[in-house]
Formats: structure tokens, sequence, C-alpha cells
């Protein structure tokens, strides 16, 4: 029979039986005597596989793409079989892993430090040690790029009887040219540190910086010593916006951008890649130029000694000397200059782990299958039309050269992950008005074309500063009328496209093809593929304005 009682009744009988026992009271049983479970071969693999295949795969596509297409291109248009295959590939493999560990690493271990110094950093120093943390920074991270190391191994391409300053600066004093390349991006973080904080125009500074490039190259241009250094000097402004200086920089200008509260647009976080790719140019030439005319040896050639391959335990220390002080460099200033404590030291400390050792590996296969790959392509690209023993009549093998040099420049850009990336974050910014797809296709064709150019320039002998001067000239004047908001952007994709795979790739082919076709050197392949996107992204960028004008006079028409 159901009895009816008030419900404030039942809750007091409830309340009178109940006890409150602690869940730790509970499960305290099972704490002490649960058993860890063992996991078997096949849950370790179900445990492990979706995290290690997921970012393998995001390397694999970036590299495999572009070795296959240079292999498959060395096969059947240059009918020659890539010599040393076996060893190629497995040094092709080792950049994979190294890339994967390394971007990994970077992830978990450089990228916290830098966005977290960012943030404090404006809020608790002065602006004197913002800037000078800025440029420290800046330097440590340039010294950590995996590209730096190429110079070294291109350097040994270098022909010491017709570039005999460039291949001492290459071979003998290496040091020199890395030490201006680093204190370059150090100056250019400064200066963007100050752009972010006193909200300055990115296309004045543009102005400041490219004009005097210009004209130094004009000059070099006009001495025979010193022209073969132009081509290298804006090669160096490329190979500077790698993996490791383009995010780490980056994490710091937004966080220094948005703690000193000057955004005016979506797209203001930009333009700090274009200053790291311009002044390490300046500073390059302005290098040559003083050995060139003040501190060089009597006799160039004869103070050259030949270059040695690095070995192993070369590589080996070159991936603790890159990684190691940066660390120690963002450590201290967090720890003893903004007096933060470290969160997550243990995943931090996993992910400095991983940027070494995939360093390492990037290093080992960078001289083991890369660069061996991509100098036997420019070795045999000159008997497709050269003519002692051609492969073609003479016409139709440099338009198959010329097509190659196309295609790599825009397979290797497509293939890009950075550039997906930028892609969507543009598309997300700019509410649709440039599409993601757009941009990609944009950048890839102003790298091909500018690659393209590039080639020509050695197989014809072209003196750099004859395509570099009309093209930046080009890239002023459409700056000139582009909204702010993509000059920051075209000026960055430049930056975005030189990635750790291209640039060893195209500077050991452009030294192979200069060598084979006997050129005075063979830089200027990088410093073509990366004026041609600003142009491209530049024109794409005032179509799109144009487009919302005449949407904006039609709308205003019809209302």
């Amino acid at each position: 029979m159901t009895k009816r009682i008030r419900y404030g009744d039942y809750l007091g009988q409830v309340r009178v039986r109940q006890i409150a026992i602690s869940y730790n009271h509970v499960t305290a049983y099972d704490a002490q005597h649960r058993r860890r479970p063992r996991l078997r071969p096949r849950d370790m693999y179900r445990l492990v596989a979706p995290y290690v295949s997921t970012r393998f795969l995001d390397q694999f596509r970036a590299v495999i793409p572009v070795a296959i297409f240079l292999a498959l291109f060395q096969w059947l248009a240059l009918q020659s079989h890539v010599q040393g295959a076996t060893g190629i590939a497995l040094g092709i493999g080792v950049v994979i892993l190294g890339l994967m560990l390394f971007m990994e690493g970077l992830k978990h271990g450089l990228m916290p430090f830098s966005e977290n110094i960012g943030h404090l950093l404006p809020t608790r120093s002065s602006l004197a040690s913002v800037l000078g943390v800025a440029f420290i920074l800046g330097v440590a991270a340039t010294f950590a790029e995996p590209a730096i190391g190429a110079l070294r191994t291109v350097g040994q391409l270098t022909d010491r009887e017709q570039a005999p300053l460039l291949n001492y600066l290459l071979n003998t004093n290496p040091e020199a040219v890395v030490y201006a390349v680093a204190g370059s991006v150090g100056l250019a973080v400064l200066v963007s540190m100050l752009r972010f904080m006193r909200g300055w125009n990115l296309k004045w500074l543009l102005l400041l910086v490219a004009v005097p490039c210009l004209l130094l190259t004009a000059y070099l241009a006009m001495d025979p010593l010193l022209s073969p250094i132009i081509g290298l000097a804006w090669d160096c402004g490329a190979i500077t916006t790698g993996p490791v200086t383009v995010p780490v920089v980056l994490a710091l200008g937004i966080g220094v951008s948005a703690a000193a509260g000057k955004e005016n647009n979506a797209l203001d976080g930009f333009g700090i890649v274009t200053l790291a790719s311009l002044f390490p140019p300046l500073a390059v030439m302005l290098l040559g130029l003083f050995i060139g005319h003040g501190g060089l040896p009597a006799d160039l050639a004869a103070a050259s000694p030949p270059a040695a391959n690095a070995g192993l335990m070369e590589d080996v220390a070159a991936a603790l000397r890159a990684i190691v002080p940066l660390t120690l460099l963002l450590w201290l200033v967090q720890r003893f200059w903004l007096r933060e404590r470290v969160q997550h030291a243990n995943l931090i400390l996993y992910g400095i782990f991983l940027c070494v050792l995939g360093m390492m590996g990037f290093n080992i296969g960078l001289s083991e299958g890369l660069s061996p790959l991509g100098v036997q392509v420019g070795d045999q690209l000159s008997s497709a039309f050269q003519a002692d023993g051609a492969l073609y009549p003479y016409w139709v093998g440099l338009a198959l050269a010329l097509l190659f040099a196309a295609c790599l420049g825009f397979g290797a850009t497509m293939a890009e992950p950075a550039l997906s990336a930028l892609g969507t974050t543009v598309q997300n910014l700019t509410d649709g008005a440039l599409r993601k797809r757009t941009l990609i296709h944009a950048v890839a064709a102003g790298v091909g074309l500018g690659t393209l150019l590039g080639v020509v320039k050695i197989i014809f002998g072209v003196p750099l500063a004859w395509l570099l001067l009309p093209a930046y000239g080009l890239a002023l004047v459409l700056t000139l009328f582009a909204s702010e908001e993509y000059v920051n952007l075209a000026w960055d994709s430049a930056g975005v496209t030189t990635g750790p795979v291209t640039v060893p790739l195209v500077l050991a082919m452009g030294l192979g093809l200069g060598r084979a076709v006997e050129a005075q050197e063979g830089f200027g392949i990088l410093a073509m593929a990366s004026v041609g996107p600003i142009i491209s992204v530049l024109v794409v960028s005032l179509w799109v304005q144009i487009r919302e004008w005449l949407y904006r006079f039609d709308f205003g028409r019809v209302a």
C-alpha cells in the first residue's frame, strides 16, 4: 500500500541516515591494490601509431613529391640513373624523421617559451629591455636554423677561380657570413618590435630598407670581384626565414603586439618575416664590401683551402650548438629576467630533446640525401641542351630545362605545409575576400616563375642585378598602391615558401647547374623565387581591392 509523506519529512529521514564519505576513501582500496595494466605490443602500437603517423605524413608529403619529381626527371628526361640511390633514399628518410622530430620538439619546447616571453616582456620590462631581448632572440634563432648549415655544404661547389671572394667567404670564413646574417636578423626583430609598439607603417619601413639594398646591389654589380656576392646575399634572406626563426620571432611579435595594443587591422601581425629577410642581404653585401675593399688577403685564391666534408660528429655537434644555447637563453630570460616559473617543465624538456634529435637527423640527411640529389640534377640538367653530346635539339632541351625549373618551384611550394596554414589564416582574417586556394596558387606561380628566371640567370650568365632590380622595383611600385594589410601578407609570403627542404635542394641544384655550364656562381635562384610571390600576391591583392571597390560602387548605386 502506498504511503504518502511530505517531501520535507523525506529529506529529513534521508539526511539522518546519510553518511558523507570521501571519494578517496571509496577508492583507497583500489588505489592500493590496483594492478598496473600490461600493454601488449598491439596496444602500444594503437596508442603510438596515430600520434606518430600524422606528424610523419606531414613531412612525408612535403619531402617525397619533390624528391620523386627530381629522380623521375633525371631518369626519364635526362636519361640518367640517380647515382648512390640507396644512400640518397636513406638520407631523405633521415631528413623526414629529423624534420618530424624537430617540428614536434619546436611545438612543445621552444614555442611555449617564445609565446610566454612575448606576452610578459612588454608588461614587466622597459622598452630598452624589450628591444635587447628581441635582438638576442633573433640572433639565437638564426644560429638554430637548419638551412643555415646548407651554406657550408654548398660552399664546396663555388668556383675559386671565377668567384674568389665568394669562395673565400663560404669556405675559409663562413662564420663571418653566419654572424652577419644572425646579427642582421636580430636587428630586424628589434625594428619589428619597435614597429609593433609604435604602430609604424610597414610600407615606409620597406622603402627605408629595400631602397638601400637595391642601391648597394647596383653598386656591387659594377665590380667584378664583388658582384658574385649579390646572389649569396639575397639567398641568405631566404635561408633565414625557416622553421625556427619564423615561429619563434612571430610568437614573440604577436605577444608584443597584443600587449602593446597597437593592432589596427587583422593582418597587422604579419610583416616581421619581411624585415628578417631584407636585413640579411644588406648585411652580407656590406660584409663583402668590407672584406673585398679592406680586410681581404693579398691573394684570395691562395688563401682559400679546400673544404672538407663534415662528418657525423660534426653534424651532432652542430645540432647541440644550435639548440642548447637558444634554450638556455629563453630559460634565463623567463626565469631570472621576467621572474616567471617554467610551467610543464617535463613537457618542455621533452620538446627540447626532440629538437636536438631532429636537428641531428636533418643535418645528416641533408649531407647524405638532399644535397647530393640536388647537385646531381643540377650537374646533368645542362646535358639536355649543351652543344657537346646534348640529349635534345638546343631549343627543345632549353625549354625542357626551364619547364623543369618552373615545375620544381611550383610543386615544392604547393607541398609546403606552412603555405597551407597561411592560406587558412588569411581566408579567415579577410572573411573570404582572399580565398585560400587563390593565395596558394598565386604564391606557387610566383615561386615557379622566379625559379625559372633564376635558372635563366645561370644558363645565360645574366647578371643577377639585371633581374633583381626591376623585380624589386616593380614590387615596391605595387606596394605603394596596395593596402597595408595586403602589403604585410605579400612580403611575408616570400619567407613562408623557403622551407627547410626547398632551400638546400634549390641551392644545391643551382650550384650544380652553375658548375656544369661553367657559370661564375650558382646563387640567385632562391632570391628570384622569393621576389616572385611578392609580385604575384600584390597583383592578386590589388585585384581583390578593385573588386571590393566595384562591389561597393554598385551597391551604393543600387541603394
